[in-house]
């Protein structure tokens, strides 16, 4: 099943999620991936607080399972397992890198934060770009 994108609710901005996206795109158990900015984004004169919120589902897999029905009656059924879990793609990510573990992990999140400072040659002043990037599953209820 080839990886999908969905970037309709993204404005494009964040070198980082770019990064995360093309390293999800290799990754073999992740089968789409959508991408969009977070209600946190704010930007100011001295620094751009980035946030965007990556939601990921899994490649799934189907495998017969022989059991007994009422205890004597054999039967097949087709369960679906998913091949990858936030567990494993938290060390698939980990492995990588110009990713690394992220700042912060659970059972249904990971975050990673990441700093920058640019001065442009026409200023004296830099500003700071602060991202934020949260990685959910699809299907995970949404955290305020």
């Amino acid at each position: 099943m080839p990886f999908e994108l969905d970037r309709s609710g993204w404005s494009g901005e964040g070198t980082f999620t770019q990064l995360l996206l093309d390293r999800l795109r290799d990754l073999d158990g992740v089968r789409f991936v959508r991408v969009e900015d977070a209600p946190a984004t704010r930007s100011d004169a001295d620094y751009n607080f980035i946030s965007n919120e990556l939601f990921v589902d899994f490649v799934t897999a189907d495998r017969r399972e022989h059991t007994k029905r009422f205890g004597f009656l054999p039967s097949v059924r087709t369960v679906t397992e998913k091949t990858m879990t936030m567990a494993g793609l938290e060390s698939a990510l980990t492995a990588i890198a110009d990713i690394g573990a992220p700042d912060y992990g659970d059972g249904g999140m990971l975050q990673y934060l990441r700093a920058e400072r640019i001065v442009p040659p026409y200023q004296t002043r830099g500003y700071k770009i602060v991202e934020l990037v949260r990685i959910y599953e699809v299907g995970t209820p949404r955290r305020e």
